[in-house]
């Protein structure tokens, strides 16, 4: 998820997510927020194929960065982000998995050594694990960490960011490719389309689009965030009917800081948050208090969706679950 948080966010996230998702380097993950009565939520598992492919190696591909990845061996795997171990083990291949970011807080993966908090990767933490092949976003760092795991000769295969619904297909063939399973790539790829799908074609028929803005809150930190055009939660707001109040505002940044005014000119009717950035306001009490949320139609209604940090922009085999979750609460009435 937080691959999409660039620039000098990303310089405020690296310092704030990892606090922030402590509970979740611990073992104890990050639990789902509130949400209305009978709102689907995320589950907290991932759907591993069956039966489990097995990797024809070696295999050469070209890495998101251009440059040429050799994998000869794909039985240590160490996925530098959630969304990434998440697709490893959607392949049926997590047995493989040695190691995890703070963000992989699925339950098979949560007694995994810890050797990434957001984009603070430790290069001796990952080379003891002696892996096999290291799978990162293209922002993953900081850069002499990579160097470093790439000068001890380990293959890096660096993935693009996601940015939609139509990466799934993508970041999951890039994956597969790497581990030598293209076909078994294809098959998740197939199941998280279709299943993403069904639930668009669910989706409420509303006399107007709801506007739906994206917060980026960490409140221990005073980090205050309206999402733009570029935050990555406009094809997921879209995908559930609604508008993204940011970008229609004329937002074209990936975030801007909140004022009263930017709140006031969104107007959403729904606020989408991570559940570990409402918690870290005071829940749906504290985030009234944010200037110019309680002047918003979402704020007079207290409409907030709010939906997993591990989960919510990843766009991933589980996504289909992440747009049920959004729609239920969104259609419902929000977090209670």
């Amino acid at each position: 998820m937080r691959a999409r948080l660039a620039g000098a966010l990303l310089a405020v996230l690296t310092l704030t997510t990892a606090g922030c998702s402590a509970s979740a380097g611990t073992g104890g993950g990050t639990g789902p927020a509130p949400t209305a009565a009978g709102a689907a939520r995320p589950a907290d598992r991932v759907e591993p194929l069956t039966p489990a492919p097995a990797p024809e190696l070696p295999v050469t591909v070209t890495s998101a960065d251009g440059e040429r990845v050799t994998v000869e061996a794909a039985d240590r795997i160490v996925p530098l982000s959630g969304s990434l171990g998440e697709i490893v083990f959607s392949l049926g291949l997590g047995d493989r998995v040695v190691g995890r970011d703070v963000s992989t807080t699925f339950e098979q993966a949560r007694d995994l050594p810890l050797v990434t908090r957001a984009h603070d990767v430790s290069a001796e933490g990952v080379l003891s694990l002696k892996p096999g092949l290291v799978l990162a976003e293209t922002t993953s760092g900081p850069v002499e960490a990579m160097d470093q795991i790439r000068a001890a000769g380990v293959p890096v295969l660096t993935v693009a960011p996601a940015k939609g619904l139509g990466d799934v297909g993508p970041r999951i063939a890039a994956v597969a490719g790497a581990l030598g399973v293209p076909s078994a790539g294809r098959e998740l790829t197939e199941r998280s389309e279709r299943r993403i799908e069904a639930v668009r074609a669910d989706v409420p028929e509303a006399p107007d689009r709801p506007r739906v803005a994206f917060l980026y809150l960490r409140g221990s930190a005073s980090v205050y965030l309206i999402g733009g055009a570029e935050s990555g939660a406009s094809s997921l707001i879209e995908a559930a009917g609604g508008v993204d109040a940011g970008a229609a505002s004329g937002l074209t940044k990936d975030f801007t800081p909140i004022t009263s005014e930017a709140l006031v000119k969104a107007a959403p009717d729904a606020i989408l948050v991570m559940s570990k950035g409402l918690e870290s306001v005071g829940g749906i009490d504290g985030l009234e208090k944010v200037p110019g949320v309680a002047q918003t139609p979402a704020g007079l209604d207290r409409r907030i969706v709010s939906v997993e940090d591990g989960v919510l922009l990843t766009y991933g085999p589980r996504t289909d679950q992440v747009l049920a979750s959004v729609v239920a609460q969104l259609y419902e009435g929000g977090a209670a």
